[in-house]
């Protein structure tokens, strides 16, 4: 009886990357062994000098203690063996925000939109008052107040370089901004017959001398904007209602959503209409790419070397943002998820297929932000039902609900390293997520209002959140 104890049950099994490669040959497991042991043998079987973490997987269920914990060792064959999938984690960590270290008033009305830069160096704002601004992240201090627009500022977007940002207002106009002047760059962009609902800029891969950008209107239309001679240069018409969303993906297509209903894919160089993608039953809110976090922060990455970012040209820097786009793209094509006001959100292949991958239910009111987590492998969506859902990203396939907010959730934002997520609500706080625990891991009280504007910083440094309440608030670790 000893020796049964002591001789655990094996099972065979191989290693195999989340790209499809096999790495070594099958080997003998006890069941009983667990994710640190799984990692010492995935290092040696791919002679890492290093010690890289590793997440586990078996028939999509991750591995967080022991392997007999996700497999029915009773239906295994002796015959069968049994395939690891394996998947790199972020090799930094980023520390959950748990303190407000600055509160900064300037805003003379609501925040609607906070952004840091591709480099995580910069930060503005657009807000309610008409005015965007630039914060100095050393000091925490208002930085320069642009004025420019003659109504409320609804987006704000970067550049993928980090020298512009382009901001959009209610009377449709779009004006672009130095952040290291605070000065407008050129003339305003003038063409929309109503006010703007979202900015995409062309992916830093496909061009890095970042010129073109996309703007979709409440008129219906999307305008493919020359930011250097400031005019359209191709307007995508087809649309019969609102345009919510505009999305510049990484491989020559736009994608667009509205209020009929309909998601639209666009080739980005002529406007031809690719393909038309119908399934949802209300108004589609919003759109997000799995690429989206390499597509953003392009040639700028956590763990690469900010001199050699600074010193190469234009070439080395398209080299590493088609780098970084490619090893993204390796784990399968560009998936895009929807959500909409029928409360459900669809997986799409949208550059192969005009059906949904998976329709994803659940929520039980509308859906009003969805984002694929930095690593692609989850799904995050947050809905006016107070809730946030977590989903396997390559399946649709529901994970779990991240109850606590007690109004509904507005925003959502993944850390670099997708171990954590912090989510702002209409409750007026912030919470941050730990994805090892699927747990509330922080709150974060402090704005007196509702929070409508949220970001996690690139380099994973600090969080920035603003709100009905005027206030822009820095929290960090």
């Amino acid at each position: 009886m000893d020796e049964e104890c002591d001789n655990p049950l094996t099972v065979q099994a191989r290693f195999k990357s989340d790209t499809g490669e096999h790495t070594g040959n099958p080997l003998d497991l006890p069941v009983n062994i667990n994710r640190d042991q799984l990692q010492l043998i995935c290092n040696a079987l791919l002679e890492q000098e290093d010690n890289n973490p590793f997440v586990f997987f078996v028939n999509n269920v991750e591995i967080t203690s022991t392997l007999e914990k996700c497999v029915e060792t009773s239906k295994l064959n002796s015959e069968d063996v049994l395939e690891i999938v394996y998947q790199q984690q972020a090799v930094f960590r980023v520390r959950p925000v748990t303190r407000c270290t600055s509160s900064i008033e300037g805003h003379a009305e609501a925040v609607i939109s906070a952004n840091f830069s591709p480099c995580g160096k910069h930060l503005a704002s657009g807000s309610g008052d008409t005015t965007v601004r630039f914060w100095d992240l050393n000091t925490e201090t208002p930085l320069f107040r642009c004025e420019g627009h003659k109504n409320w500022v609804l987006c704000i977007s970067w550049s993928p370089d980090g020298l512009k940002l382009a901001s959009a207002c209610k009377s449709g106009n779009i004006i672009l901004w130095d952040p290291n002047t605070g000065k407008q760059i050129g003339k305003n962009m003038v063409g929309h017959r109503q006010w703007i609902t979202s900015l995409s800029w062309e992916p830093y891969h496909r061009n890095p001398e970042c010129r073109r950008l996309a703007s979709s209107s409440k008129d219906n239309d999307v305008r493919i904007w020359d930011t250097i001679l400031c005019q359209t240069v191709l307007t995508l018409a087809g649309h019969t209602k609102s345009v919510s969303v505009v999305k510049w993906g990484g491989s020559g297509v736009i994608y667009t959503a509205s209020q009929d209903r309909q998601i639209r894919v666009w080739r980005d160089n002529d406007g031809v209409l690719c393909r038309i993608l119908e399934g949802h039953a209300h108004w589609v809110n919003t759109l997000a790419l799995s690429t989206d976090f390499v597509l953003r922060t392009g040639p700028f990455h956590p763990v690469m070397d900010s001199h050699k970012q600074q010193t190469a040209d234009k070439n080395e820097l398209q080299k590493m943002a088609q780098e970084r786009y490619d090893s993204v793209r390796s784990k399968g094509v560009e998936r895009l998820v929807s959500g909409s006001d029928d409360f459900t959100l669809f997986l799409w292949l949208p550059e192969t297929d005009k059906k949904p991958l998976a329709r994803m239910t659940g929520h039980q009111q509308l859906i009003n932000d969805v984002k694929f987590s930095p690593d692609t492998r989850m799904i995050a969506s947050a809905s006016f039902d107070k809730s946030i859902k977590l989903w396997d990203s390559m399946s649709g396939k529901f994970i779990t609900s991240l109850r606590g907010h007690v109004q509904a959730v507005y925003v959502i934002a993944w850390s670099s390293d997708s171990r954590l997520m912090v989510s702002g609500s209409a409750d007026s706080t912030l919470k941050v997520w730990s994805m090892k625990t699927k747990k509330l891991e922080t709150d974060l009280p402090g704005h007196a209002d509702a929070v409508f504007a949220l970001d996690w910083s690139p380099d994973g440094v600090c969080v920035v959140s603003g709100g009905k309440d005027k206030v822009l608030k820095l929290w960090q670790s």
